[in-house]
């Protein structure tokens, strides 16, 4: 027996690899997706049972091979000619061949809806199954099963090809595949993130294929930068919450839990870049994060350095959400009243009325300069915005106590 661990992690790091050779050599990215998924099921049970063979990449392409002439052959005759092809090829392929990177672009394509972005890259990229991807994202099956069949659809009718973009297209299409890994980041990392299979989650995987387009793209500035970021945040996540789901403020937490392996690494890899490329929004916010976690104490944050990142980050991406943060480190330069006022600029944004991150902001500085009946009120508008059960319960918390004086 092979422990389930090493066979699903193996199979996510060789699935988009699989992907990419059956849809440069059959010429049908759809049923190379269709055909990889069902090698990764086979193998799943089979490498748990009769343990990882020789050669894991091979024998993914074998099977799946086998399944797209399947779909795609009836003729007996052709089927078998191919299967002795598609040997060959296995046998002749190059180790390091990977498409992944054009995957990605493929899954990220903006002629995609944002869903259909994130479901098609867990699951052609990040080699999740349907079931997986529901299961993380806390809807039926179905949904997942008609946005990536949408999606598929979509790319043949839009004509697009397994091929990397256009030189002329790459930063904007590389952008949008930072922001759907981050998406992915983001929808893990939300109290009470979701495990999808053996102990994975939506971060790691989102970690994982940052770290595959890191390798693929190593002087990128803010693939290294999204990268850091990832690290320098899921490095608190053992602290962020209580055994009973009860969520920790960052200034409340213990922060012996945090993790100093991802620390250090995202705290290099910065370092390593800043400065060396033009600076972008994902390096920044990393900065901010590495700030953070640098700090022994919440009392040792360095907060007028943290203000000055987000005043630099709000002049080369702005936003309501920047500004929103932005008015955080304000609070603790200037006090909340400085904070408030900031606050009172983008109130009513249409970027923010989605979000109920707004009112706990309004709440928490209201709180810090001692108006607890306005924090009540914010904080029960952002309870009722909230679909985070564990957001829900931090802020019923707040409320009570700050009701109760």
């Amino acid at each position: 027996m092979t422990d389930e661990r090493v066979v699903v992690g193996l199979l996510r790091e060789l699935a988009p690899q699989v992907v990419g050779v059956l849809a440069r050599r059959y010429g049908d990215w759809s049923a190379a997706e269709d055909a990889t998924q069902e090698a990764l099921l086979a193998a799943s049970t089979a490498w748990s049972t009769d343990g990882i063979p020789d050669h894991p990449r091979s024998w993914l392409i074998t099977v799946a091979s086998r399944r797209v002439i399947d779909s795609l052959r009836s003729d007996i005759a052709r089927r078998e000619r191919e299967y002795s092809v598609a040997a060959l090829e296995v046998a002749t392929a190059v180790p390091g061949d990977d498409d992944s990177l054009t995957l990605l672009y493929l899954c990220c394509h903006p002629a995609l809806s944002q869903p259909s972005q994130l479901a098609l890259t867990l699951r052609a990229v990040g080699g999740l199954t349907t079931a997986e991807i529901a299961r993380a994202f806390l809807v039926p099956e179905s949904t997942v099963a008609q946005r990536i069949s949408r999606a598929k659809q979509q790319i043949r009718a839009a004509g697009l090809r397994f091929e990397p973009p256009p030189a002329h297209d790459l930063d904007a299409r590389l952008a949008v595949v930072l922001q759907v890994l981050y998406l992915i980041f983001n929808e893990g990392y939300t109290p009470g993130s979701r495990s999808v299979a053996a102990g994975a989650d939506l971060t790691d995987e989102a970690i994982r294929i940052a770290r595959m387009l890191r390798a693929s793209l190593p002087a990128d500035g803010e693939v290294a930068g999204l990268l850091a970021l990832m690290l320098l945040t899921d490095a608190r996540r053992a602290a962020r919450e209580l055994p009973d789901g009860m969520l920790v403020p960052l200034a409340e937490q213990d922060r012996r839990l945090w993790n100093a392996a991802l620390i250090a690494e995202g705290t290099a890899l910065l370092t390593a870049t800043l400065g060396s490329v033009a600076v972008g929004p994902y390096q920044l916010q990393a900065a901010i994060a590495a700030l953070h976690d640098e700090a022994a104490t919440p009392d040792d944050t360095d907060w007028p350095q943290i203000l000055a990142l987000y005043t630099v980050l709000e002049r080369i991406a702005p936003g309501p959400v920047v500004t929103l943060n932005r008015a955080v480190a304000v609070a603790m330069v200037d006090g909340p009243l400085a904070g408030l006022a900031l606050l009172g600029t983008i109130a009513g944004e249409a970027g923010l009325a989605h979000t109920h991150r707004f009112d706990v902001v309004r709440g928490h500085l209201l709180e810090l300069a001692g108006d607890a009946v306005g924090a009540v009120e914010a904080y029960g508008t952002a309870m009722r915005g909230t679909v985070s059960v564990a957001e829900r319960r931090y802020l019923a918390l707040k409320v009570a106590r700050l009701a109760a004086g």
